[in-house]
């Protein structure tokens, strides 16, 4: 059987010189199959709207996708950070269509590049350092309070701070392994399933009964990992918003 990890193998697509930035060393610009399955997505999400935001009066299929999707986040966002989630709608749709649109393309014959730790924790970070920012922005140095919630005896907060500055800390590190995991272990799973179709399939008529449960289960494993790819995306929305109300509303945290 092939090597279930050999699709996971970062290879370069197009060679470009390398450069020395200062403070951050040598830096390769050669584009390989990771970033050209980001800049793909991020070309297909472009692409998606732009032929799905038609505005007609009897909305088309790609329109009632694209509303539905829009819809979906502007409705979570809503619920979970109240009125102020309109302002932080951008942020999360785009995180949430990224993280969707690179899910849904990694299914088909194209790199799964959430399958690398490298880029989902840097879409991680990127949200810790949103919360960071707006956390700043909107309450200045009380957003320390964040890591000492109101309402407790002041003897457990020797036990309590420490806690919780652990817990924002580990945050994009619980986001990206989240996603990264879930990806990585779904596409593993369904190689090896159609590796056992292939071997079994070579054995004659005894293996033809194995190769065809293997064939049902990659199947089934396939329509799971559809649904698997967009509740990451979901959920790494979900958590995204919960981050974001955290500092918005620090006042009732």
């Amino acid at each position: 059987m092939a090597d279930p990890m050999h699709q996971f193998q970062i290879q370069k697509i197009v060679e470009l010189p390398t450069v020395t930035v200062p403070g951050l060393g040598a830096i390769d610009l050669s584009i390989t199959n990771s970033v050209a399955a980001m800049m793909s997505a991020a070309l297909l999400i472009i692409g998606f709207y732009a032929l799905s935001a038609k505005k007609a009066v009897v909305p088309g299929r790609l329109q009632s996708v694209g509303e539905m999707l829009y819809g979906l986040v502007d409705g979570l966002a809503e619920s979970i950070i109240g009125h102020d989630g309109k302002k932080f709608l951008p942020f999360i749709f785009t995180l949430f269509a990224f993280v969707l649109f690179m899910n849904v393309q990694g299914m088909f014959l194209v790199f799964t590049a959430t399958s690398q730790l490298a880029v989902t924790l840097t879409l991680g970070l990127m949200v810790i350092l949103t919360v960071v920012a707006v956390g700043f922005a909107k309450n200045g140095l009380k957003f320390f309070k964040l890591f000492a919630p109101s309402g407790v005896p002041w003897p457990l907060y020797f036990l309590l701070v420490p806690i919780e500055i652990l817990s924002f800390l580990i945050r994009p590190i619980t986001l990206g392994l989240r996603l990264f995991g879930n990806m990585l272990g779904g596409h593993v799973v369904l190689k090896i399933f159609a590796g056992f179709v292939v071997a079994l399939g070579g054995l004659g008529v005894l293996g033809w009964a194995g190769a065809a449960l293997a064939l049902t289960s990659v199947v089934a494993l396939t329509a799971l990992e559809f649904m698997v790819a967009f509740l990451q995306a979901f959920v790494f929305a979900v958590l995204a918003c919960v981050y974001i109300n955290d500092v918005v509303h620090l006042d009732s945290h």
